[in-house]
């Protein structure tokens, strides 16, 4: 994740120090996408969902799936993952309010001392759903919401969607638990991402995640149609720093990232040096001390069965079973030569990637993204938007750092 609020504006955010270590209270810390670091997990309970998304990136189905991990075995991934010392967990799906014991996993996990966050369509939540959240010591919740209400229902497949996760956000914030809505980018919705914000500032909602389109589950089998060029992307992540910063002015205490394109790093970095060249060191620094993709690394993801996969796009590889073995011995031992590459640095990228001055911060951008558009995992991300001579200022700019 990009913190545009962070980098951009210059304004702290409450995961700063999850993305940054100290290095965001000025100090010089181990970076903290080394591999001894704990990630955190995306744990896609269910792929059970109440909706059909055409982006959907684990290709959610309405059906049940009895191979899923059970209760009890759901409890005994939070002991692995609590004796690992992950620091969060976030339940996501499908659609994880479909299961029926998602409160009492989340409530095992905190209790255990995991940070628990939900990622929801938020159409299953209502005011007594949000109390239980709640009760249950879940922190966040992130709330899908691609469009206006007659593209985001098309979107998603159900007519009414929209007035339903709106309501949803209402309820939880209604209630006090910290809401981020979340908005894909695709060739469908980016001219109403303005109004997105809109939203967000009319509906006070502390957080936002604008995610460039994955490659995976149906999200690749519209990635031809629905991909934006790189000059949309372009304008897409202009509409971000600008409403960050107007957000900022206002004194409005709004947390805005980018996701799933690290090229955002670099080319904030262009943007810096050209409107704010005196905060380049700083903002290279921070961008340095995240590191860039963290997938196998700083990020994990446990699929509905209990496969343990890079991040939660690649449920197509799994690195071993958690039934089987512990997540902390999986993740440590990275005996599948695709963990064992992510983990490397450098990373054994092949093509534009292999050369790029801008490594240290963007780290090869998404693997799955490359690897499903070629064939090739390690081969270039097709939606890197800037140049060759962009990418060369923006190393000569980190390297003044």
């Amino acid at each position: 994740m990009l913190n545009v609020t962070k980098l951009w504006c210059g304004a702290s955010t409450p995961g700063d120090a999850l993305r940054y270590g100290a290095h965001h209270n000025g100090s010089r810390p181990e970076p903290r996408h080394l591999p001894h670091h704990r990630p955190i997990v995306v744990w896609n309970l269910t792929r059970t969902c109440n909706l059909s998304c055409a982006h959907c990136y684990i290709s959610a189905i309405h059906a049940d799936d009895p191979s899923e991990l059970t209760t009890n075995a759901a409890f005994g991934v939070v002991d692995q993952l609590a004796q690992y010392g992950v620091p969060v967990v976030l339940l996501s799906g499908g659609e994880p309010l479909v299961r029926r014991d998602l409160m009492d996993v989340a409530r095992y996990a905190v209790s255990h001392g995991l940070r628990v966050g939900v990622s929801t369509n938020g159409t299953l939540i209502t005011q007594e759903v949000a109390r239980q959240l709640k009760e249950a010591g879940v922190y966040y919740v992130g709330i899908s919401i691609d469009g206006p209400q007659a593209v985001n229902d098309k979107f998603r497949g159900s007519t009414g969607a929209y007035d339903r996760a709106l309501q949803g956000v209402r309820c939880a914030r209604a209630l006090g638990l910290r809401v981020s809505l979340r908005f894909t980018l695709t060739a469908y919705n980016h001219r109403y991402l303005g109004e997105v914000f809109d939203l967000v500032e009319k509906e006070r909602i502390p957080r936002v995640c604008i995610y460039h389109l994955a490659y995976a589950g149906r999200g690749a089998q519209i990635r031809a149609r629905a991909s934006l060029s790189h000059q949309e992307t372009r304008q897409a992540v202009d509409i971000c720093l600008k409403r960050a910063d107007a957000f900022h002015r206002q004194g409005l205490v709004v947390e805005v990232l980018t996701v799933d394109n690290h090229t955002d790093a670099a080319y904030l970095m262009l943007r810096v040096a050209a409107d704010q060249p005196h905060r380049t060191r700083e903002v290279a620094a921070l961008l340095k001390a995240n590191g860039g993709n963290s997938s196998g690394v700083g990020i994990a993801s446990i699929g509905p069965r209990g496969d343990v996969h890079a991040d939660q796009f690649s449920h197509h590889r799994s690195f071993g079973n958690v039934r089987d073995t512990p997540f902390g011995q999986i993740w440590e031992q990275a005996l599948d030569p695709t963990l064992a590459g992510l983990k490397a640095r450098p990373r054994p990228l092949e093509g534009r990637c292999s050369t790029c001055p801008v490594l240290p911060i963007c780290n090869g951008n998404l693997r799955v993204r490359a690897e499903t558009h070629s064939g090739n995992v390690w081969a270039s991300d097709p939606a890197c938007y800037l140049s060759d001579r962009e990418l060369q200022k923006v190393g000569e700019d980190m390297a003044d750092d």
